[in-house]
């Protein structure tokens, strides 16, 4: 979709709401075309978009300016309800619902407006994913992270307002393009670090970090989405069966027992399987299932000739079998292969990263 010309997307569309007394609408008028990305992202430092569910955990948390006016709280939480938006296009579609582009009225703040169904969410008995998904990603303020601003509810559906990534989805672009050049990878990763070393700082797992669950903002600038899967777990032990079968690490696979479990190193073995289907185009372990689930306990996989050293060195570091021995976000983020074509470009990933580069220390506060 063309970010530069949002107004295209608001086709005419009628949307039944159930919590308000005007029961349908129509697309009145088109954004104004001062909605460019320029005009959007000055419209995202003013407006406050906000819900009961939305106050931020770590008041320490270093901010740019724009995300101090973006998650600033007002005295009085916002109650929303489906009358407040214009809907636009729809961006995706999953199992239970579709997201679609849309503008809150007042404001004219663009988002995504993720729409599931509750009978279906009670068929495919996911409740408790969708209740885990809202109280952590809520809570979460990262610019590597889709923020979720809100959600409300009417008799039949549940609606999050989430953050509009206007480049969609990481996995398209990595279809596209087949693999990333290793210095797009290699920013690719050093957000990623960056975002799953806060999460782990807040005693979240993600447990499915894969290139669909990975969004693309305006910028360029990656996003971590679809908390589903996630948890949060103060003491980092799992002994649940989750995520995607070519990013499951060993530990989960081997550990159906009660006794046992997995911590938040979880995510680092993804990582390593996301760093090589960025450079290699397909999943290390990518096969028949019960080849894939052999050689993930194993760690069977060979890298191809065109990867680089330092990167398969960073690859390697990752995919350790023993949770234990992986190399730790903090020295992901110091690596030869991200300094080299990350710390060379500060302007490059403060671009990417949404804030002025600091230093790893910094960023942890």
């Amino acid at each position: 979709m063309d970010v530069t010309n949002l107004e295209a997307a608001f086709e005419r569309i009628t949307v039944n709401d159930e919590n308000d007394d005007h029961a349908s609408y129509h697309k009145a008028k088109k954004l104004a075309a001062s909605n460019s990305i320029k005009n959007v992202n000055a419209s995202i430092a003013k407006v406050t978009i906000t819900s009961s569910s939305t106050q931020p955990q770590n008041p320490g948390h270093r901010r740019t300016l724009t995300e101090s006016a973006l998650y600033s709280q007002p005295s009085t939480a916002k109650q929303w309800h489906l009358g407040m938006f214009e809907i636009g296009k729809p961006l995706g579609k999953g199992k239970f619902g579709r997201v679609y582009l849309a503008k809150e009225r007042s404001s004219g703040f663009v988002c995504a407006l993720k729409v599931l169904h509750k009978n279906e969410i009670q068929q495919g008995k996911v409740e408790k994913q969708v209740r885990r998904e809202i109280e952590i990603q809520s809570h979460l303020a990262h610019p590597n992270i889709l923020r979720l601003f809100g959600h409300f509810n009417d008799a039949k559906r549940i609606f999050l307002i989430l953050e509009f990534a206007g480049k969609g989805e990481l996995y398209k672009h990595l279809r596209r393009e087949q693999r990333f050049p290793e210095p797009k990878a290699a920013q690719y990763i050093a957000q990623m670090a960056a975002a799953l070393k806060y999460l782990h700082k807040k005693h979240v797992m993600h447990r499915d970090i894969k290139p669909e669950n990975i969004l693309v903002g305006i910028h360029g600038e990656i996003k971590i989405s679809d908390f589903g899967w996630s948890v949060h777990a103060p003491n980092n032990r799992r002994n649940t069966m989750c995520g995607t079968l070519d990013y499951l690490p060993p530990e989960m696979l081997l550990g159906r027992g009660k006794d046992n479990f997995y911590s938040e190193k979880v995510d680092l073995w993804s990582l390593g399987v996301l760093t090589y289907e960025f450079l290699v185009g397909e999943a290390p372990f990518e096969d028949t299932q019960v080849m894939t689930q052999r050689k993930i306990v194993r760690g069977e996989y060979t890298v191809p000739n065109f990867v680089s050293p330092e990167a398969r060195d960073l690859i390697k570091k990752l995919l350790v079998l023993d949770p234990e021995k992986r190399i730790a976000l903090e020295d992901v983020e110091r690596h030869p292969w991200i300094v080299k074509h990350c710390k060379g470009s500060e302007r490059a990933y403060e671009r990417a990263s949404g804030g002025k580069f600091r230093s790893s220390s910094e960023r942890e506060s």
